[in-house]
């Protein structure tokens, strides 16, 4: 069964900027320390990643996934879902992007995550918490860096 976590985190920058550096798959590896390699698989009719192949850090391994990402709300948000992968049987996804004051954006990411090897339940829990405090931590980190 997947777990679903969500959080948030405010960022010194407009959301049109969040959303550009959240859809710049390829630089991924260069900002995000699980990403280890980001390859565009397929691009849509305006040149955003429609399919792309990861390959991250997890469980102390190195796992392969391929995700399909949903433009329909964009640039307010995007979502994303598993098409296959390695040590996953779901991982869907979406990020929000809420303008917050003058300059600022409030974004909320939503993770559900289902591992194929057996782990307890609280360790699924705390793993899928993990992943979304530090792909947020680390896309604030990048996006106030420039």
């Amino acid at each position: 069964m997947a777990e679903q976590v969500s959080d948030r985190i405010r960022i010194d920058a407009p959301p049109q900027r969040c959303y550009e550096v959240a859809i710049d798959y390829e630089r991924y590896p260069d900002w995000a320390k699980d990403i280890k390699q980001a390859t565009v698989l397929e691009r849509d009719a305006e040149g955003r990643g429609a399919k792309v192949e990861y390959r991250a850090a997890a469980f102390g391994r190195s796992a392969r996934y391929v995700l399909q990402y949903d433009y329909s709300a964009a640039p307010a948000a995007f979502s994303w879902t598993l098409v296959e992968g390695e040590m996953v049987r779901a991982i869907d996804g979406t990020y929000r992007f809420d303008a917050d004051g003058d300059a600022g954006t409030r974004v909320s990411y939503d993770l559900a995550i289902d591992p194929s090897i057996p782990l307890p339940g609280f360790m699924k829990r705390r793993t899928a918490g993990m992943i979304v405090s530090t792909a947020l931590k680390e896309l604030k980190n990048e996006v106030e860096k420039t």
